[in-house]
């Protein structure tokens, strides 16, 4: 059915139903509902299956079915870097902008925009003893994830109303451990889904992958041989050791029943003794707080609920110099990764060649692949949502929405 749905239909009427409902998971077994509902959501994008929008779960499903079955032009269904993510992308990205010209400050926090005429006409910022410094330029991009800029979105209301989309944008919890292990442990050649597991967990080891370097000699203190990286989705279910959400368990005991939920729910837990730990690395966006027993996060995740496309800003603002990029922004690749902070940051790029006339060659933008065979029966399906009827192939959800 969704397959068969128009572009039309997606934006018009999956977009608001929830994955949950689509799906039709509250008539169907627990394993239908922990396999295709949640796992298609928690385990894999860290959404809730009962608020997600089905036209972003559905159009990364269906990237999925085409990556593995061989189709379009976007390789393989599962990569990952071949070296940490620093050597292989952040360092030789800031050394060619450096190489460019651009001059990086850090220290700084944004305080405010200074609006004038409808323009921002500087942005205030502040280092860590609170001086503030005030910055002047033609064009500013705010690349912030949507809870840090709509911190800053108040004085722009006036030019660009639409902005206050952004107070209504959701977020969770996605976020990782690492435990450096003394040996290698090659069991899966690719990402891990314990699809069992109360706190959505998925893994990867890393060394595997990292075949260029020799990972002892060249990480930590030569003791160490691999790194088994350990994503948590769901930080609000009860866990199996302490009863206690991931979200109030101390730094200890989400280590503890981590390792407790991959052991108990997968055979790969019986490869992972306590004396093949060396040492393990929660995330520093988690703080934990002890007085009031529970974790802060300095790194929550966009979820793409049902009907958020309509709060969701374009690159460009009615502010005509200032530029939006980030996860939040619409973008073709509608899912919170670093393929659509990309897309959005090409297209806030495009904006200001655009803006300040310039001649430059726009940076390239990609679309997900369509497959040609389902063409006229999307064709069709725009008619029949353009006259108001379900999709042919509707057998639940006709008239709900």
């Amino acid at each position: 059915m969704f397959l068969t749905s128009s572009d039309e239909r997606r934006l018009g009427q999956w977009e608001h139903v929830a994955w949950w409902d689509f799906v039709g998971a509250e008539t169907r077994s627990a394993d239908y509902q922990k396999v295709l509902a949640a796992g298609l959501t928690r385990n894999l994008v860290a959404a809730k299956e009962t608020v997600a929008s089905t036209r972003t779960i559905g159009n990364m499903g269906e990237a999925f079915v085409y990556a593995m079955a061989g189709l379009g032009a976007d390789g393989t269904i599962d990569r990952v870097l071949d070296v940490p993510t620093n050597e292989a992308w952040i360092d030789p990205w800031v050394i060619m902008l450096r190489g460019l010209g651009v001059k990086t400050v850090f220290g700084q926090g944004l305080q405010r925009w200074e609006v004038k005429n409808g323009r921002i006409a500087a942005a205030w910022v502040a280092d860590a003893q609170g001086r503030e410094t005030r910055v002047e330029a033609d064009w500013f991009v705010s690349a912030m994830p949507v809870e840090q800029a709509r911190k800053y979105t108040r004085p722009l209301l006036a030019a660009d109303p639409s902005l206050e989309g952004l107070d209504r944008l959701q977020t969770d919890w996605m976020v990782g451990i690492q435990f450096y292990l003394k040996e290698r442990i090659d069991l899966v050649k690719g990402h891990i889904t314990f699809i069992d597991s109360p706190w959505a967990l998925t893994a990867l080891t890393q060394a595997q992958f990292w075949s260029e370097v020799d990972f002892a000699q060249t990480y930590g203190d030569g003791t160490v041989k691999d790194c088994l990286s350990v994503d948590i989705s769901n930080w609000d279910a009860p866990g199996i050791l302490y009863d206690k959400p991931a979200k109030q368990c101390s730094p200890d005991e989400i280590k503890n029943e981590v390792l407790a939920q991959i052991r108990y729910h997968h055979t790969f837990g019986q490869h992972l003794p306590d004396d093949l730990i060396s040492s393990w690395f929660l995330d520093p966006g988690i703080q934990w707080h002890s007085s009031a027993g529970e974790n802060s996060n300095a790194t929550p995740l966009l979820i793409n609920t049902a009907g958020s496309w309509n709060d969701r800003p374009e690159a460009t603002t009615a502010i005509p110099n200032l530029f939006l990029a980030g996860d939040f922004v619409r973008t073709n690749i509608d899912l919170a990764t670093m393929e659509g902070a990309n897309e959005s940051a090409r297209k806030a790029a495009n904006a200001i060649l655009e803006a300040s006339g310039s001649k430059a060659a726009p940076a390239e933008l990609f679309t997900l692949w369509k497959n040609p065979a389902l063409k006229l029966l999307q064709q069709t399906d725009a008619l029949l949502y353009k006259l108001g009827l379900p999709n042919a192939l509707d057998v639940q959800l006709k008239g709900r929405y």
